[in-house]
């Protein structure tokens, strides 16, 4: 009888680990990109970006995982979520989807109009549906891969609020990336601060200085342009940095030359 080819192994060396196989594909990170802008986007910043997403979503489930640990469940709930937002305020990304889900009914406060009438939350819902929102169902098949992949088991109520805020997520970081793009750099980085100010604001540090100032062309999105982009996006702390460090360890590690840099390379290369 003929042998039969070995199987791949599950470990070991040569093992596809999870980094290497990312949960949202360059191909649908793109495809959210050109929802948003016509600015070209580079391999390696389409990466960048689904590597941002991802240490999102698994920050999100893990919290999640261990709200419901402390009830002595396994399995996630939607109330899992909720509270790990409720614990780690630097997880509550992809605000938008809130409103567009049975999960955060009643819990985003509440919003009245100038004469003081409170606005009903499906009222606060623009009338169109936002990209970010309708293009949720094309994140399951990855959102469900990152849950195996952090040994997580959720209903699907659950899974559909990380296809949700994953989405929702990627669509804002891709606006903020086109920006940062038209503005030459960054402007304003992810902290929000309500009412009046009790000093002068902190101090930026030099790796965020860095990136209020940006080199090469308006055309196309680099992976430097993702970096800065995620900044604006995440509230300073372990998440963010989380998200920055798989960001710069993307394809491989390898460094994106600046846009303007790249044409003159090809150039020296054909001649």
């Amino acid at each position: 009888m003929a042998a039969q080819p070995a199987r791949p192994r599950r470990g070991g060396a040569g093992a596809t680990s999870d980094a290497d196989v990312p949960p949202y594909a360059p191909s649908l990170v793109k495809a959210v990109f050109r929802s948003v802008t016509s600015l070209h986007v580079s391999r390696s910043a389409a990466w960048a970006a689904g590597a941002v997403t991802r240490a999102v979503v698994a920050g999100i489930v893990d919290g999640a995982k261990r709200a419901a640990a402390d009830e002595g469940r396994t399995k996630l709930l939607p109330r899992d979520l909720v509270s790990a937002i409720d614990r780690d305020v630097t997880l509550e990304v992809g605000s938008e989807w809130y409103l567009w889900t049975p999960t955060f009914h009643g819990l985003t406060g509440t919003v009245r109009d100038a004469d003081g009438t409170v606005i009903p939350p499906r009222k606060q819902r623009s009338s169109r549906t936002p990209s970010g929102v309708h293009g949720a169902h094309r994140f399951e098949a990855g959102t469900k891969r990152l849950l195996r992949s952090r040994g997580a088991r959720a209903v699907p109520a659950l899974v559909r609020d990380l296809d949700g805020i994953a989405s929702v997520f990627l669509t804002d970081l891709a606006r903020s990336a086109a920006m940062v793009v038209r503005e030459g750099g960054v402007t304003r980085f992810g902290a929000v601060t309500l009412g009046a100010p009790a000093g002068p604001p902190p101090s930026l540090s030099a790796a965020d200085r860095a990136l209020t100032t940006r080199d090469g062309d308006r055309r196309t999105i680099g992976r430097s342009d993702v970096l800065a982009a995620t900044t604006m996006r995440l509230l300073p702390g372990d998440l963010r940095e989380r998200a920055l460090g798989e960001a710069r360890g993307a394809v491989g590690g390898r460094h994106e030359a600046a846009p303007g840099k790249r044409e003159a390379t090809r150039r020296a290369a054909a001649g």
